[in-house]
């Protein structure tokens, strides 16, 4: 798992150390993400199968993209696509991949790099390889979070964020076992790149076998902690979890995670994916590729759609740049 690291972590800021009276978030609930295929039938996790709603908010839907190890000719895209209502984050940790909407967001992203694109009152995109990793193959690796916008943001201005990793802040636990990659939001004080409509944090954090983490997190936050890669344990009872579950924490201050000391070989460290947020606390009203209010509101979301209010694809495609292409 490349995405963005370091050479020595020892020379990054360091998260403080809690003391003992630190209220440490409880884990409530550990699932296990099923098995799925998206768009033109590349494999997924879906992360948040069987968590109610009022556990995510303000996250909708969260699919681990891979790990696959393509051969030549199989990697796979999306078609072109609506959506309404709310924000794709779309991380790419192994690959490349390319995004277009009719809005005029674009770009290829690759390790470590994020395409955040916020839906708000519609439009039309695609998401798929650029054509040299068709013909060659190889590997692929990434997450689609979906976040909700509140109702009053919900029939905004689309807009698209071109999130290089690079831009990600960086830090480490104070005896150098871990690697925290903040995204967006905020971590001990370390801001990351993502400008979001209401406060929320999202990290990669990369441990190492054997170290422990103690994350601060914001106490009018819900917590989500999703296995990308590995084994460890979660929270102060030390709750067992593996790739592809997550752990839903209670309230607290912080929280705890942990590495097993012995990996397996194709997944030499923990690899979590840490989201948290403010609930909006509105009513949600899903269908497919729409994330509304009211079941009205849907109905008219697929109206302006099939009445192509939402955009229309781009007479010339996003070319292929080799997936290096510049930043729009």
């Amino acid at each position: 798992m490349p995405a963005i690291t370091v050479d020595n972590v020892l020379v990054l800021p360091r998260l403080p150390r809690l003391d003992e009276s630190t209220a440490f978030r409880p884990v409530r609930t550990v699932t296990t993400a099923p098995s799925g295929f998206e768009g033109e039938g590349f494999p997924v996790r879906r992360a948040f199968a069987g968590v109610s709603t009022t556990d995510l908010d303000p996250f909708i839907h969260l699919d681990q993209m891979g790990e696959v190890d393509y051969a030549p000719g199989e990697p796979k895209g999306t078609p072109w696509h609506p959506h309404r209502g709310f924000e794709t984050v779309t991380y790419i940790i192994d690959g490349v991949f390319d995004h277009q909407d009719s809005h005029g967001g674009g770009g290829t992203i690759t390790d470590g790099d994020t395409q955040w694109m916020t839906a708000g009152s519609g439009l039309l995109h695609i998401e798929a390889p650029p054509e040299h990793l068709v013909v060659s193959g190889g590997l692929f690796h990434g997450t689609q979070l979906w976040v909700n916008l509140p109702r009053s943001a919900k029939m905004n201005p689309p807009r698209y964020q071109d999130i290089r990793g690079r831009e990600s802040a960086l830090l480490s636990t104070p005896d150098g076992g871990a690697l925290i990659r903040v995204i967006a939001g905020e971590v001990a004080g370390h801001r990351g790149p993502g400008s979001t409509f209401t406060p929320i944090t999202i990290t990669h954090v990369t441990v190492q076998p054997g170290a422990q983490v103690d994350l601060p997190w914001r106490p009018d936050f819900n917590a989500l902690v999703y296995v990308l890669g590995g084994r460890g344990t979660v929270g102060v009872e030390r709750r067992p979890v593996r790739t592809g579950q997550l752990a839903v924490h209670g309230p607290g201050d912080a929280l705890r995670f942990g590495a097993d000391p012995a990996q397996d070989s194709n997944t030499p460290a923990l690899d979590l994916y840490i989201m948290g947020g403010q609930p909006i606390r509105e009513p949600v009203a899903q269908y497919g590729p729409f994330v509304m209010n009211t079941r009205d509101e849907l109905l008219q979301a697929f109206e302006d759609f099939q009445a192509g209010r939402l955009g229309v694809i781009p007479t010339e495609r996003l070319p292929h740049t080799g997936g290096q292409g510049a930043r729009p």
